[in-house]
């Protein structure tokens, strides 16, 4: 009997899978993958040896004080969870974008209760981060649960399911805005005359750096900023240049559409 059946086994449901192992969190007989492509079970079992992998949820699949993960996509996560509540799951955490705790309490029986997250794909590499909200039925122990899921692959926080699309919109897509950046720095680095390999290394590094040392320092990024940019020099030039091409106004832009795109899907 498994401790957590992840429903969804792409790149998301995988990330958990593997950090949940990585820390200690469960053996790999404790968890069990729900997936009905049968080449992506078999991936799954390959890189992760003694995994569970289910077509299908079967009663009796989950421990009583366990749950599930709801790793799909936001049109069939409903049908999902009518499934779960008919094999007598108690906790649901769902991590499908757009998709509120009371469209899937509505098709669960009343005694299984509905976590949401805004995980993001860090995730992957140990590094996300992710946020919580409980739905009308959470405990304080359903959240203590779903955070020590989600701790495993990187930060967890918690705030009201009124917030999770600003989440979304800044976290969630939030590192598609920062890959952005580093393709253009790279680019930038070889038209200014720099090996394309070069240049990479420099563009991730900095990035690395700079995302280090914001966070190791606690300092404002205004002020990091404005502890590099020396009067009149080189800095300056570059700071000036993407101010004028409303580069701050573009990143506001970005995180607001995406936000609400993120509430029109929930509609």
């Amino acid at each position: 009997m498994a401790k957590l059946l992840v429903v969804g086994g792409g790149r998301m449901g995988e990330a958990l899978v593997g950090g949940l192992l990585a820390h200690g969190w469960a053996g790999a007989e404790e968890v069990a993958v729900v997936e009905p492509l049968a080449d992506r079970r078999a991936a799954l079992t390959g890189a992760h040896p003694g995994l569970v992998t289910l077509e299908s949820p079967a009663p009796g699949v989950v421990d009583e004080d366990g749950g599930a993960v709801l790793a799909v996509k936001p049109e069939v996560a409903e049908g999902a969870c009518r499934l779960l509540g008919t094999i007598g799951v108690r906790r649901v955490l769902s991590i499908v974008a757009g998709v509120s705790t009371h469209r899937l309490e509505a098709v669960l029986p009343e005694v299984t209760v509905v976590v949401r997250a805004m995980p993001n794909t860090p995730a992957l590499v140990g590094a996300g981060v992710s946020v919580i909200s409980g739905g009308s039925r959470v405990r304080a122990a359903d959240l203590d649960w779903a955070e020590g899921v989600l701790s495993s692959v990187g930060t967890v926080l918690r705030l009201p399911e009124r917030q999770l699309d600003a989440v979304t919109g800044l976290s969630g897509s939030g590192p598609a805005y920062l890959f952005l950046v580093a393709e253009s720095l790279i680019e930038a680095g070889v038209l200014a005359g720099l090996p394309r390999e070069v240049s990479r290394t420099l563009a991730v590094e900095t990035m690395r750096g700079a995302a280090a040392l914001l966070a190791g320092t606690g300092e404002e990024p205004a002020a990091l900023r404005a502890a590099v940019t020396s009067p009149g020099g080189t800095t300056a030039a570059g700071l000036r240049a993407l101010e004028a091409r409303g580069v701050r106004s573009a990143f506001l832009e970005a995180v607001l559409s995406a936000t609400e795109r993120s509430r029109n899907l929930a509609r």
